[in-house]
């Protein structure tokens, strides 16, 4: 459901409980946020590409400018020929991020240990039930 809404004059930030009670925020525009209902309470679901994901293995002390970050564990890598989509469990969610198969090296990624799936609130695309 949705837990926070801020409203803008052109766009307004949406905050959304998922599965397992992680938090997404996502920017919509004021007349999407209408269209869709999208007041507190309101039943909302959110859409992110596999590739608008950045994958962050030791954030330690970083900052970042992105407003989502969702950490678990690595339950499946699948290596194709320049890609590798990575999906991180979040104990009752998901996500799934495609990065190139060097990157997928370099942050020694594997089954089991713990990476952060980082997006902007602006890459969120939000839906509602019909």
């Amino acid at each position: 459901p949705v837990t926070r809404v801020q409203r803008g004059a052109v766009n307004d930030e949406i905050e959304i409980q998922a599965a397992g009670g992680h938090k997404i925020v996502a920017i919509v525009t004021h007349e999407s946020a209408e269209d869709l209902g999208l007041d507190v309470g309101a039943q909302a679901f959110a859409l992110v590409k596999a590739s608008s994901i950045v994958v962050v293995t030791d954030a330690e002390g970083a900052k970042f400018s992105a407003r989502n970050r969702l950490t678990g564990t690595i339950a499946r890598l699948v290596p194709g020929a320049v890609n590798t989509e990575v999906v991180i469990d979040l104990e009752g969610a998901a996500v799934a991020a495609i990065i190139t198969n060097e990157s997928c090296q370099s942050l020694a990624l594997a089954v089991g240990g713990t990476a952060t799936a980082i997006f902007k609130a602006s890459s969120v695309i939000v839906g509602a039930p019909a």
